[in-house]
Order: C-alpha cells, then structure tokens, then sequence
C-alpha cells in the first residue's frame, strides 16, 4: 500500500494555498516567501543528521545538528515530509498563522521513531461513514459525492489523510456502515440507519487503509441483505475486515494478516446486542456484529494469543458523545489484555476520549470521527494514532491531530490543533497516561515518560508571558499559547479583579482554516453570495467579509446546534467587526428542545435575545462581547446568531472575526493560582476578566 506515497507528494501543492508565514523564521517583505527553520531528533533527542526535510516542492537535509532550513513558497498551511532510511517517515502539517505564534514549539526537535528489528508501525482512525450527508447535504451545501464521479469524490474526501495513512505498515478504521449500490433492503426498527455506496471502499484502500472493523452498531442496519452486501464487496476489495458474519462463529473469527514477517490477528466488537429483534449482534439463526461480551472477547483474544500471534482489539462501545468511557467498556478492554491482546482501541462515542497506558499496554477510549458528517461541532475533531510495537509489545504512540471540516478529515492546525491535543492532554493525564510532544503531534512512550514532571512545584516557574486584551475587552484568547502547556498562576495587575477560565463552542472561530484543504466550512450561517474572506483579520491572517444592504438584515452565526453543552451555564459572546457604515449587531440564541425535529427547530424555534451593539463607520476593529446563559434542561441543543442591520448608507461592508462562544468553566477567582474544577477548567481557550484590564494579564506555565 506504500508505493503511491511519493507520488502523491507531487500533488501537495493543491493544499498549500494563499497567504504568509513565519516564526522562528524570517519573513520577507511583501510576503512573497519565507526562511523555515527547525531541527529533526531522534527518540533521545539527539540531531539527526541527513533526514530529507521537503515541503511542496522545496527539499532540505538537515545538519550534523539535525538542524534544517528551508525556502518555500508562501502559503496557508505547509505540509513536511521527514524521511531518513533508517528511521519511519513522519508528516506534519502547520498553518501559517500557528507558526507566526509558536514556530519554536512547533519546528524545533521534531522526533522520528527508529527502524528497530521487529518494529512495525500502525495507523488507526476512528469512525467511518461516506453516506447519508455527503449524497444530500442540508443547507443547500455543496454535494461531495456525486453520483456521475463516486469514485473520484470519495477519492477527493481522503486526498488529505491519505499520506498520514499510507506511511504506517498497517492502518485500521472503524467502518460503521453498510456497503451497498443502492438502498440494501428492510431497514433495522432503528431511528438511524447507514449505508454507503462501494466507492468507500476503493477510497479506503486508495487513502492506504488495510483493514477494517465491522465490529459496530450499523453493521446491521439493513438486515441480512444488507450484512450480504457488505461482505460481498469487502471479499472483491483489498481491505481486510473481521467482526461481523453471516453466524457468530464467522463474526468471532480473527483476520490474520502477516505485518513485516509476523503474524498478527484482528479482533472486532460491538458492546451491546441491540433491543430489536433480530439483534444486531450475530447467533446461529442469524448474522451480525459479533458480540463483545466478557466470554467472547476473553475467548476469541486466548485463541489467537496460544497461536502466538499479535492480537488487536476494537472495540465498539460506551455512550455517545460522553468524555469517558463505561465501566463495561474499561473492563472488558483491560481484561482483553489481561488475556494476552497487545493493544486495544475503541470508538461508538464520536468524539475522543482519553488514552491510556495499562500494565505496558496501550488502550485508546474513543477514536471520534475519521470521515463522517455530523454537523455539529463536538464532533469534528478527532486524531489519527500512530503506534509502534517491538514484536507485539508497546514501544510508542504518536497523536495526529485532526479536524473533520466540512466532513472531510484533515490535518489540525492552528486553533483545531489546540483543541484536539488540550482534551486528549488532559483526559489521558487522569488516567495517569502523560502525552508530551513532537512538532504539532502528541507522543506518549513506553517510559511514560512526562510523569517525572507533573509535580513540578509552582515556585520553580520562572516563565512568565503577558495576555493582552483589546480595547473594551474583557476576554482573551489563549490559543496562541502552546497545547501542551498547563497555566500554573495568573498575575492580574488590580488584585481586586477576579478571573474565569472557559473554552469555545465554535469550531474554527478566528477563521484562519476557513478556506484551506479544499474544503467548505459547513458549521457557519451566512448569506452565501455575499460573503467573501479577507486575507487580513483582527487577530491573524483570515476574516470573513459580508456585504449588507438596507432591503434586508442579514443572519451570521452558527448553522447548526451546540448538541454538547453545560446547561445554565455562564456564557460570553465574542465577536470583532470592521464596517464601512453604521450597523447594529442583535444578538441572539435558539434552542433545540429535546422532543423537536431538526428543521423545525431552524425554521421555528424561537430566537432569544442577548443584547444588541451599535457600531460606528469606522476603518478600525471594533469588539463586541454580551453575556447570558445557556438553556437549562429541555433543551438538547443551541446555537448563538447574529443579526446584523444597517444604520446608514445603503450598503456596507462588514468584516468578522474571532466569533467565540465561550462556556465559562469556573467561577471568578482571585487566587493567583488557578483552581482548576476539572478537565473541561485545564481545556480553557478564554480567560475572562470580571472589568475591563488596565494591564497585560502575565501568566506562568508548567
């Protein structure tokens, strides 16, 4: 599946768009360039000398220092390819504005994995559905698959994980669909129900996917015709596939699969039997998923172990949407390395959980999504895993971070980056599992080896950076700061102003990705045919430009509703604009409520007020930012709107940028060390102040 590899580095260049960059780099005038400068470590953090460093169409060797530097072209986002004969290939993907913040954290001791006697490399990704939603969006969006070019679309919806993919020795995915050509037959008695037409399968294998599980929920959707289907287009593909059959003897059965010379066996669960009747789980009157109870997984992990063969586990399980997994789902992935399993990866909830480290062993809790089209925001960031085992026995994990934007995977960068790594950060760490990292990558290893300096007490901080807010402001923006550091004090200069952290429920607010990897976003209301994105913003490099006319007001905000939220929680709406006319700003939210169809909600739920801004003509940003609380109970979900209406003139050109919705995670505090309540509190993107600072904020970090 590797010998695509290089010539899919021949098309990279459609990722690398617009704009400039910088960092520990030097910066052009005009923008029409820049020097990039890094360093490439091996696992001890010692130079590697003679790696091939390329990004587009520029190559570099690094140095006997394993330092490197390179010239590209200016663009949106640089992807690197790091490859040396005697070490795996890496690749990592930066934005150009994340890099004008952090290019020291970023590019500087980049650590590639030795090529070790029996080391092979692994690649996982989460949930996978190429149905539905790609066929017929809401909205009036774009159709991603059509039915004239399936092969080539679904082709276009892998085109930018595919190198991540491809260099692993073996990738694995969750595929929770059924395969058919068109509607497979009698529908499960299911409120959802997936089927996706064959050309996800030839795009999994093009993007260099191998396996996958069928050990799920929907693998049953449409029945036997439906089951029979699936499995007759994975026996004509190449994808191997295990967890689901036509009995349960079939579903239980292993795939084996020889990875460098070494056997290895792959298992694949659902963890429950499902309350209709027949069950989605397999018997011997009927096919299905296999059934991971206790019995089966202990059972059919001790057949393959006695063989001596490497055996993975996927497990399909836990509650949707949750940040942990069940106690069932804990157990029954332990006991099946009790019993011998290597590794253990999970996924049902769609968004991810935690990683952690058992007994030497590797389980990760919930993989989220890897192609999938939900379209509300908790769910679109994910992570690839990369894990490298030493003839079956751990050796590390790398974390790729991911954004599914606009249902298509693609590289994290710049705030979605911050996003991914800060929640599986922190929600590895209550598991006692340290994720330090490499470039723009999370990295755990064997040696565990970030718990040496947990503890580091408060007083050996010396580090201190300054938060700045802008003017009439109260809340900042932390995302600028690197992920994979923790606030251990906050200075604020008037002692008598209290400080609350909070995280944002918008996905790509600041706008920086909006028009990058070949992708819409699909998670923004707006009046499409005028709307255009400025190649300047507030904060950084990106904001969106709305043209308003005095016939009508026009909507922005949200598209769809926030299904993951603290109910009655305090909340803060933040938005910067620029406009060449007077315009007042009504702000809004709207509810879901639990028993409410979708589109009714849109069409007919009621808009609350927030409050309103008035903003003058003027060439300079202005900030707006209105409190409120979110909905209690009743409600599943919300979104936040802004209504904008011209004041004078008869049109306006209105720019936007940083629109957050912010979820305070605690109360005002004037300790000047954070008291942090719990995971979502460490998550923070927002500090907020309880007046308007005279001062920089300074902070300290671990």
């Amino acid at each position: 599946m590797r010998y695509f590899f290089k010539a899919y580095l021949l098309v990279m260049p459609l990722l690398l768009s617009v704009n400039s960059f910088v960092g520990s780099l030097a910066e052009t005038k005009g923008r029409a360039g820049f020097a990039l400068a890094g360093s490439v470590v091996d696992e001890q953090g010692r130079g590697l000398a003679g790696v091939k460093v390329e990004v587009s169409k520029t190559l570099g060797i690094s140095n006997h220092e394993g330092s490197f530097e390179l010239k590209p072209a200016t663009a949106d986002a640089y992807q690197l390819k790091f490859s040396h004969p005697d070490y795996f290939p890496l690749i990592q993907t930066f934005s150009h504005y994340e890099l004008t913040q952090n290019a020291a954290s970023l590019l500087n001791g980049i650590s590639l994995v030795s090529r070790a006697k029996n080391r092979v490399m692994l690649a996982f990704g989460g949930d996978v559905m190429m149905g539905r939603r790609y066929y017929k969006p809401y909205f009036g969006d774009e159709v991603l698959i059509r039915p004239r070019h399936r092969t080539a679309d679904s082709r276009a919806i892998v085109e930018h994980i595919r190198p991540y993919m491809s260099i692993a020795d073996y990738a694995a995915v969750n595929l929770e669909t059924q395969v058919a050509d068109e509607t497979p037959g009698e529908r499960a008695p299911k409120s959802v129900t997936f089927y996706s037409h064959p050309a996800v399968l030839d795009a999994l294998t093009w993007a260099g996917i191998d396996y996958v599980s069928l050990g799920n929920n929907h693998t049953y959707d449409y029945k036997e015709s439906g089951l029979n289907s699936t499995l007759a287009f994975l026996k004509q593909s190449k994808l191997g596939y295990s967890g689901a059959g036509i009995n349960e003897q079939a579903a239980l059965k292993a795939h084996r699969q020889q990875i460098n010379n070494r056997g290895f066996s792959m298992l694949g669960y659902v963890g429950w039997e499902g309350s209709a009747d027949p069950t989605q789980t397999a018997n011997h009157e009927h096919g299905g998923a296999a059934y991971g109870s206790m019995a089966n997984m202990l059972t059919s992990v001790a057949a393959e172990v006695e063989q001596n063969r490497i055996t993975l586990v996927q497990y399909h399980g836990s509650q949707e949407y949750a940040d942990g997994p069940t106690g069932v789902t804990g157990q029954r992935l332990k006991s099946s390395l009790d019993a011998g399993a290597a590794l253990a990866i999970a996924h049902h909830p769609h968004v991810s959980q935690g990683l952690e480290l058992y007994n030497d062993k590797l389980i990760a809790y919930s993989m989220g999504n890897f192609i999938f089209d939900q379209n509300f925001s908790a769910t679109q960031h994910s992570f690839i895993l990369y894990v490298w085992l030493d003839d079956g026995k751990f050796h590390r994990a790398e974390i790729v971070p991911l954004y599914v934007k606009g249902y298509k995977p693609t590289p994290a960068t710049g705030m979605h980056r911050y996003t991914v790594m800060k929640r599986l950060k922190q929600l590895s760490k209550i598991r006692n599992t340290f994720i330090g990292h490499s470039g723009g990558h999370g990295v755990i290893t064997r040696e565990n080896q970030a718990v040496a300096v947990k503890d580091k007490p408060l007083n050996s901080i010396t580090e201190s950076q300054p938060l700045v807010f802008d003017k009439h402001a109260r809340v900042a923006s932390l995302y600028h700061f690197p992920w994979q550091r923790e606030i251990t004090a906050v200075a604020v200069a008037d002692q008598t102003v209290g400080y609350r952290l909070g995280t944002n429920l918008i996905n790509g607010s600041d706008f920086e990705s909006f028009d990058t990897f070949d992708s819409p976003e699909r998670g923004w209301l707006f009046p499409r045919e005028h709307m255009s994105v400025n190649d300047f913003g507030a904060s950084g490099n990106k904001s969106l430009s709305l043209e308003l006319s005095e016939a009508k007001a026009s909507l922005f905000g949200m598209q769809s509703f926030r299904r993951v939220y603290q109910p009655s929680s305090a909340m803060t709406v933040t938005a910067k604009f620029k406009t060449s006319e007077a315009v007042k700003v009504n702000f809004y939210w709207q509810g879901r409520k639990k028993s409410q169809k979708l589109f009714d909600a849109f069409n007919k739920g009621k808009k609350h007020l927030i409050g309103s801004v008035d903003l003058a003509a003027d060439a300079k940003w202005q900030h707006a930012e209105l409190e409120f609380n979110s909905p209690r109970i009743g409600y599943k979900s919300y979104r936040v709107l802004a209504e904008l209406v011209l004041q004078s003139g008869k049109k306006a050109q209105v720019s936007i940028d940083d629109f957050a919705l912010i979820e305070w995670q605690s109360a005002y505090s004037r300790s000047p060390q954070p008291d942090f309540y719990n995971t979502h509190s460490r998550q923070a993107a927002y500090l907020g102040l309880e007046r308007l600072p005279d001062a920089p904020v300074m902070l300290k970090f671990d």
